[in-house]
């Protein structure tokens, strides 16, 4: 693990997204909350905020931050009949949260993915990527857009 412990405490954020690939019938079904296993946005959504806080639990060398907020934005996008997951984690302290705002996308695409599996097996993970950053020594980074 990096010893952090000579950098200052800086406010930290974070953004990052992924999508999940439905195919029509299974984005249907979630649009109408038909899934069987329940509400797959709000479950999906709490599975992220919960494994952003787990981040330090799940990734060996990532150090244990407290996460002054975790939002997770679940956004259905039916022309191409799938789910946009976006997450936004932020913190006070000497490290980043960027790993916690991946986590948190990741989690939720499995959850999706793991509620929806019934439905078919077609459906896709895809898309997970850093957004955006600030703070810290390295300053604030944005993804460029295409």
């Amino acid at each position: 693990m990096v010893d952090v412990s000579h950098k200052m405490d800086t406010k930290r954020n974070a953004v990052a997204s992924g999508r999940v690939l439905l195919g029509p019938d299974v984005f249907h079904l979630v649009a109408a909350n038909k899934i069987a296993k329940g509400d797959v946005l709000t479950v999906a959504k709490i599975a992220g905020i919960q494994a952003a806080k787990q981040t330090a639990t799940l990734i060996p060398l990532c150090h244990t931050i407290a996460l002054s907020s975790v939002d997770v934005k679940m956004a259905l996008d039916e022309e191409a009949s799938c789910v946009e997951v976006t997450a936004e984690a932020s913190s006070v302290g000497p490290t980043g949260v960027e790993m916690e705002a991946l986590t948190a996308v990741s989690v939720a695409c499995l959850t999706v993915y793991d509620m929806c599996k019934a439905a078919s097996k077609a459906i896709q993970i895809s898309g997970i990527e850093l957004v955006s950053k600030s703070g810290g020594k390295s300053g604030d980074w944005h993804r460029e857009q295409n």
